[in-house]
């Protein structure tokens, strides 16, 4: 299998740096980003020559620039992975979390992909893989802002699927819609079927290469996610 070039944003603990592991094992070169500098330097003196990093925070000024740069690190493109995200529950409507959920699940989120994006419709070819959520589904009392910012992150890779085939491109946007996965981002009560991060890595990059366009993680929330779409909105408002 020819050496593919990679970036994930959002790289440093989670699944993405367990995807980023996979990846580097199976001779690739990836760039990953995140805001803990020393996090991602562990896996670039663990994996030498491979791993390339880039520490920013997605809600700064300067991602596409980060982006660029990682890409000349790396020596061009293949796949862009867009892990990175925020979400925090809370009883009250709590604006900081609104706020830092927006700007990371929405602003930063559009600034990378629609850049690299526009880079491989330049290049002809690419596939980008985008973190969304079972939660994108409807919306959510004890965390509006998350759950609408993942839809808007499916609404927006389903527009740029259609879009790469008007302008007869060859590119791939894959939407990862994942239930709780075993990480410090999984928060709230009554979590189940939680999967190991393990697991849920190896299911993302099967879905990524076998170029799905949407991939729920583990396959079960797929059933989860039929339910809550066919919930009349007099029961669903009860449970969430």
């Amino acid at each position: 299998m020819a050496q593919k070039k990679i970036i994930i944003v959002g790289a440093s603990s989670g699944i993405g740096r367990e995807i980023a592991c996979r990846y580097v094992e199976k001779g690739n070169k990836v760039g990953i980003t995140g805001r803990r500098e020393n996090l991602l330097n562990e896996l670039k003196e663990k994996f030498q020559g491979q791993i390339f990093t880039s520490a920013f925070d997605v809600m700064g000024n300067q991602n596409q620039k980060r982006i660029q740069q990682l890409i000349e690190d790396i020596g061009g493109l293949d796949l862009l992975i867009y892990n990175s995200g925020y979400g925090n529950p809370a009883k009250e409507l709590n604006f900081e979390i609104e706020n830092t959920t927006t700007k990371t699940n929405v602003n930063g989120f559009v600034e990378i992909v629609s850049y690299t994006f526009n880079f491989f419709v330049a290049q002809g070819n690419g596939q980008i893989a985008i973190t969304s959520s079972v939660a994108s589904v409807r919306g959510n009392s004890w965390a509006p802002a998350y759950s609408a910012s993942k839809a808007f992150m499916s609404n927006y890779v389903e527009g740029l699927n259609i879009k790469a085939k008007r302008l007869k491109k060859n590119i791939i946007v894959t939407d990862i819609r994942p239930g709780f996965i075993n990480t410090k981002m999984a928060k709230g009560n009554g979590q189940f079927w939680i999967v190991a991060k393990e697991k849920a890595a190896d299911q993302i990059i099967n879905a990524i290469e076998n170029k799905k366009r949407i991939a729920y993680i583990s396959k079960r929330w797929w059933l989860v996610a039929q339910i809550m779409k066919l919930l009349p909105y007099s029961i669903y408002r009860r449970i969430l």
